[in-house]
């Protein structure tokens, strides 16, 4: 019995399809996150802070360890530099220089948007929520920034202390890049999405330089995140993630 080619080619994408299914949308997930972690890591960034009216640049560098210790500092415009951010564990402290205060933000707080950008201080605290918080389900493959991506939707789990109802991501699937993210609020609307773009090579791995957050109803305003350095897996002490060395962090 002879064979047609596009039997053979038929046969050859499901081998395909069912070799890149062969991880499971959790481990997909953990991988990605931890390309962007590290054991540890040191960032250089630029913020951008566009609305329709009016924009503002911010330069930070900041420090984590794991997935639960993270320290930033704002190094320019003057008027903010020396602003510190500590994120430890679910909580949030700020250091104002000008007042020489340590403060720590209150529940009420936790949804104040984070220095005037498109991001929630409850953002910068459930950044490792994605793996704790969420069931994972591989439902497609599809093609970002030229990168072939699988597309996995999240759903929280039940009792999940979240205010996403559904997040989807897509990671491709040579370097485990999240080059897109979309958050849908409880009645399954888009809310917010950070798309990545601009990928270079930073320590080693290869990761989106630029990050926009984009909050869909709010026309001609966005958050750009610029990564214009990276380290991974180095030295921290651990007194750079507590709130009596905030003040020393240069």
């Amino acid at each position: 019995m002879k064979i047609s080619y596009k039997t053979v080619f038929v046969i050859f994408l499901m081998l395909l399809l069912k070799v890149s299914y062969a991880q499971t949308a959790e481990e997909i997930i953990q991988k990605a996150d931890e390309k962007y972690r590290g054991k540890s890591s040191y960032s250089e960034m630029t913020i951008d802070i566009v609305r329709p009216k009016w924009s503002k640049q911010m330069k930070m560098k900041g420090w984590s360890k794991g997935t639960k210790y993270s320290v930033s500092i704002v190094t320019s415009p003057a008027k903010e530099k020396g602003t510190v951010f500590l994120m430890r564990d679910k909580e949030v402290w700020n250091y104002m220089p000008t007042i020489d205060r340590t403060i720590k933000f209150p529940p009420s707080m936790m949804l104040q948007n984070w220095m005037g950008t498109d991001l929630t201080n409850d953002d910068l605290v459930k950044q490792s929520s994605i793996l704790e918080d969420y069931t994972h389900k591989i439902t497609g493959e599809e093609i970002k920034e030229g990168y072939n991506c699988w597309v996995i939707e999240l759903t929280p789990k039940e009792d999940a202390p979240v205010v996403w109802g559904k997040v989807i991501i897509w990671v491709d699937q040579k370097e485990y890049m999240m080059l897109q993210t979309d958050y849908y609020d409880e009645d399954d609307y888009l809310v917010n999405q950070m798309i990545g773009s601009d990928v270079k090579e930073f320590d080693g791995k290869t990761l989106p330089s630029k990050l926009r957050i984009i909050p869909v109803e709010e026309e001609g305003q966005e958050t750009i995140l610029t990564y214009d350095n990276l380290e991974f897996d180095l030295e921290i002490s651990d007194q750079y993630f507590t709130t009596n060395y905030m003040r020393r962090i240069r």
